[in-house]
């Protein structure tokens, strides 16, 4: 296939669209379901009031929600993967549409059940767990339930928390209107003199961009935008850390960081070990930068000349058959079963591989329960996108061990680990990719490719939740959380981990301004926590064989939710609670660093 050509959605051939007939055959059969879903929903409300009768009672609720959510999953991941095959489509928008009004009906419906749980005296749970072997099965999520009981409130308390919740998410909702609506950025002159503007999605473009001018007045264009809202944007992320310092505090909690780190039962050690853990191997990234900028040949190496290739792509063009093989060979550690099922996957509709009008950008692994995943890609023939097909079937083939081996409940995994398993077919492809690389550029190209992972998940995220760390204390200790304060804890940040070699901008100081994920506060440490247990899970597939194999499918990729991430990963033989992990990572890091500056000499 031609995948230069953009072509309508009814044009691209059915070799390479996913099978979402798997799902349903026809939109009428959807509309069935949705229609059953509705009828489920409506028996939940008999339930209310009635939890603590009995052990029989609390067991059909639980198996009555499966049910619905079984139903549901179908119904809302057939919808929205309809409407991003073509988001211009109307019939999809609607289903779409109504997938979501959907998932509101059922959330209301379900609102009762936590806090009526809570009510039922603790030893009385326990006898009809003792009682009742079927319920027995839902125990951990009861054991859930319980473990937040000290954070939840009174009937009234709660009543008058959830009637605030409108207030809570103002400060997001501000933010994500100026950011996305409001906000004006300038035109700059590209590659070929003429005038763009910036957008959110071309300043990346613009910043990897070889002309060092376009890079430099993109950088500046746009952080100028924020530096005039400077202090609009000081008040509204203010205002969110307060929202969460009362939040925390209405919850009983210590601080706002440990109310998210409870979510999933997080040590708080895993945080601060991941912020120190970085801090002492940061000589590591100074090196890196001095690098570029050797690289690049520059006497000033400027925060505008971080993202521009130090090494072009040496010519690497794949099509998606030789993708498909090269992923395949990577994966060979993980043994046969994990290829076996790769490639059921490759054969069996599970990717809906190339660009059309319309379909959504980006990539992603989805699925409905008792269905097998999809992968939705825009395949386009870079070496990256060969990447991208290995961290996508990571993901789906996560979810296809955890959907075999457990009930819906626990077959979902959690943000903490979502990036696990996709990250490290990563890294074991990288290996193959080296191992079986002669040519000097292709090697300097992959191993700057890895580099700049690190870069921008371990050290870059880090960053970010240091400073996340750093300002919901201040607000804890008194201190004004001011544009002058913010910019210059941000300030502060990039001197430390950037080092002396590169010039840190003042423009800089504004970035925490345009940086949504910090209005879901304490999220970002996931994604540099995430990469270091895949990279030690990877090194550990390796050099141990098959044992860790076993581990890593068996304990890992077929747990789902069905005990606590860091439970899970244990398992797997990676502590995330010490530092070990963290600089592990960094020391392969290190490693591909010594080799990098070999090679450029």
């Amino acid at each position: 296939m031609d995948n230069k050509k953009q072509l309508k959605r009814s044009e691209v051939a059915e070799q390479f669209k996913w099978a979402i007939s798997d799902l349903f055959q026809t939109d009428e059969e959807w509309k069935e379901e949705y229609e059953l879903t509705k009828k489920l929903i409506s028996k939940v409300s008999n339930y209310q009031g009635r939890l603590w009768e009995s052990a029989d009672i609390l067991l059909e609720f639980y198996k009555l929600e499966d049910e619905i959510a079984g139903h549901f999953e179908r119904v809302y991941v057939y919808a929205n993967q309809r409407y991003h095959e073509d988001t211009s489509n109307s019939t999809y928008q609607d289903f779409s549409n109504q997938a979501s009004i959907l998932e509101v009906m059922l959330n209301s419906a379900f609102s009762f059940a936590v806090p009526e749980i809570l009510t039922i005296p603790e030893e009385t749970i326990q006898q009809y767990l003792a009682s009742n072997k079927e319920l027995q099965s839902y125990q951990f999520s009861i054991k859930e339930i319980l473990r937040h009981k000290p954070h939840v409130l009174s009937a009234e308390m709660e009543e008058l928390l959830a009637d605030t919740g409108a207030m809570s998410e103002a400060p997001s909702i501000i933010f994500n209107m100026f950011h996305n609506a409001d906000i004006k950025f300038p035109a700059i002159e590209d590659e070929n003199g003429e005038k763009v503007t910036i957008t959110h999605g071309r300043y990346g473009t613009f910043m990897e961009s070889a002309d060092r001018r376009v890079r430099k007045d993109a950088f500046e264009g746009i952080h100028s935008a924020y530096m005039k809202f400077k202090n609009t944007l000081a008040a509204t992320y203010s205002a969110n850390v307060k929202n969460e310092a009362f939040l925390a505090k209405a919850r009983k909690y210590p601080s706002s960081l440990a109310m998210a780190l409870d979510d999933s039962n997080i040590p708080a050690e895993v945080y601060t070990n991941l912020i120190n853990a970085v801090h002492e191997n940061l000589p590591l990234m100074h090196r890196y930068v001095s690098l570029r900028k050797k690289a690049l040949g520059l006497e000033e190496l400027h925060m505008y000349d971080l993202y521009t290739p130090i090494v072009k792509d040496a010519d690497i063009e794949v099509n998606f058959e030789e993708a498909k093989d090269i992923v395949y060979k990577g994966m060979a550690p993980l043994g046969d079963n994990y290829r076996t099922i790769l490639k059921e996957g490759y054969d069996n509709g599970w990717i809906d591989i190339y660009e059309n009008e319309g379909k959504r950008s980006g990539a992603y692994s989805w699925g409905a329960y008792g269905t097998h995943p999809y992968v939705l890609l825009n395949y386009q023939g870079s070496l990256k996108n060969v990447f991208t097909l290995a961290h996508e079937m990571g993901h789906a083939i996560h979810s296809y061990y955890s959907d075999k081996a457990l009930p819906i409940r626990y077959a979902g995994y959690k943000i903490f680990v979502a990036e696990v398993a996709s990250t490290c077919n990563e890294s074991l492809l990288m290996e193959y990719l080296l191992s079986n690389t002669k040519n000097k550029k292709e090697r300097a190209y992959l191993i700057n490719y890895f580099l700049e992972q690190f870069k921008s998940t371990l050290f870059r995220q880090t960053m970010f939740a240091e400073f996340e760390m750093i300002t919901h204390q201040m607000y804890l200790d008194g201190e004004s959380l001011t544009a002058e304060s913010l910019c210059k804890v941000y300030h502060d940040l990039n001197v430390k981990y950037f080092g002396n070699d590169i010039v840190i901008d003042p423009e800089i100081d504004i970035e925490w301004a345009r940086i949504p994920h910090f209005y879901k506060p304490f999220y970002v440490y996931q994604y540099a926590t995430g990469y270091s247990a895949a990279i030690a899970l990877s090194r550990k597939i390796l050099k141990e064989g098959e044992p860790a194999v076993e581990d890593y499918i068996n304990k890992f990729l077929s747990g789902g939710s069905s005990d606590y991430p860091i439970e899970l990963l244990k398992k797997a033989g990676v502590d995330m609670s010490k530092k070990e992990p963290v600089n592990d990572a960094l020391a392969l890091f290190g490693k591909l660093l010594d080799e990098m500056e070999e090679l450029l000499g």
